[in-house]
């Protein structure tokens, strides 16, 4: 058996060494977790590219239906509606139209978000509301800025992809000791 002061000795480097196989560890574990998240963000593009005309249908159909729910009490859907009218100036989902299916209309015309002029009135001359329909405008939009929603996901999956590659690189030189233990 070796004497007290020969363990004494040989401590630290014991110490040092399993320091450095638990960095190298967290580090392997880092960059599986990093694999991960890329997988899934890739799955989640592949899924929402495959499935975008599914996507538009929804969309539509909940559109329709919030108009069809539509009301003044505040209601989040029907906040929603008013802001995409207002801001895209746009009326109903086809075209104005689709709001003389609608109780609200029946009881009180179109509502002020269709208006083309500022400060009107709820009523039922159609000369006075927004001919376009919001669904349109909507996916125009979204179909514009495709290429901005693209390139800044391709550039946080190029920076996954280097962080996985130098988490990948320091774990293979920390095993192959190449970094001297202290």
């Amino acid at each position: 058996m070796a004497s007290p002061s020969r363990r004494l000795q040989t401590k630290p480097v014991i110490t040092c060494f399993k320091s450095v196989l638990l960095i190298y560890t967290f580090i392997f574990w880092y960059a599986m977790f990093l694999t991960l998240i890329f997988l899934v963000e890739l799955v989640a593009a592949i899924v929402g590219f495959v499935f975008r005309h599914e996507i538009k249908n929804s969309f539509k159909n909940n559109y329709e239906k919030a108009l069809k729910q539509y009301n003044t009490t505040g209601d989040y859907r029907s906040d929603a509606v008013d802001k995409i009218q207002t801001t895209l100036r746009c009326c109903g989902v086809t075209d104005y139209r689709d709001w003389k299916d609608t109780n609200y209309y029946s009881e009180k015309g179109f509502p002020k978000s269709c208006c083309k002029l500022e400060g009107c009135s709820p009523q039922r001359d159609a000369d006075k509301v927004n001919n376009e329909g919001c669904f349109i405008k909507v996916m125009t939009i979204i179909e514009s800025e495709m290429g901005v929603v693209a390139g800044i996901s391709f550039g946080v999956a190029c920076f996954q992809l280097i962080g996985i590659f130098l988490a990948y690189c320091l774990s293979r030189a920390i095993t192959n000791n190449q970094y001297e233990i202290v």
